[in-house]
């Protein structure tokens, strides 16, 4: 297992990590297979959409604050209750393609880790299954 550390810079933040699985990928000489993606925070998760236009990663985390607000009614004490709610939106794992030695994602598609109770110091895991 490999282990990717992250810094996020916000408290709601989309962090692209496309480049740094793609890398990954080509240090280790992976070529067929697939990667699990697992993050094991409470209050990060990993998600793929747009990379082509950086409003997307803006939109989505400012816009999950309608969706899920950070004032509400939470039982939970801690003051991140909303992060937690965002996270099991999103998830804590995916399944990335590997052919060829490249990320088999669409043209314009990325791989985000989604901060919702940062700044924080993150690490997402990543396991290869061989194809």
């Amino acid at each position: 297992m490999e282990t990717l550390s992250l810094r996020t810079t916000a408290r709601e933040q989309l962090l692209d990590v496309t480049e740094e699985l793609q890398e990954l990928v080509a240090r280790k000489g992976w070529t067929d297979g697939a990667l699990v993606l697992f993050c094991p925070h409470t209050t990060g998760a990993v998600t793929v959409n747009e990379a082509a236009d950086p409003d997307v990663a803006r939109d989505i985390a400012v816009n999950m604050g309608t969706i899920v607000p950070r004032r509400g009614d939470y039982r939970h004490a801690e003051g991140n209750s909303d992060a937690h709610i965002k996270t099991s939106l999103f998830g804590p794992s995916m399944l990335l393609i590997v052919d060829g030695g490249r990320l088999r994602l669409g043209t314009w598609q990325g791989v985000y880790f989604c901060e919702f109770d940062g700044p924080r110091e993150r690490r997402l895991w990543v396991q290869w299954l061989p194809g």
